[in-house]
């Protein structure tokens, strides 16, 4: 690709970045010094205060990656796959089967969903 692309690209993505953090942080100064000193008789708080404080409440509360903190999307699915296997592995075979044809035919992308319902009508009308 272009190298000039690339750093119009790079750049881009700084501005927009740099804009959401002055935009969260503008909002979030405001609300506190909207509502803290009123409140809770706190100190009103500079921009800075602010951008530190987002900070320090992602560090607190929201961890730093995908798979690093407890409750990650690969363990949530881990989770849910032991959770199925177990109440289907409780289902007969026939139930098993009807279950996922069920599924397939409502859940998964339309484009499967589609492939799968002309099967089916393909299928019928051979019989």
């Amino acid at each position: 690709m272009n190298r000039s692309f690339w750093l119009l690209r790079g750049l881009k993505f700084l501005f927009f970045a740099t804009l959401f953090v002055a935009a969260a942080g503008f909002v979030t100064m405001s609300l506190w010094n909207w509502l803290v000193p009123v409140l809770f008789n706190g100190p009103a708080i500079s921009f800075w205060q602010t951008l530190g404080l987002l900070v320090l409440s992602r560090i607190l509360f929201g961890g730093w990656g995908r798979g690093g903190h407890v409750g990650s999307w690969a363990q949530r699915r881990e989770a849910w796959r032991q959770k199925m296997e177990t109440r289907m592995a409780h289902l007969t075979p026939e139930e098993q089967e009807k279950f996922r044809q069920k599924m397939r035919s409502s859940c998964g992308p339309s484009w499967m969903r589609r492939k799968e319902a002309e099967e089916t009508a393909t299928a019928t009308t051979a019989q």
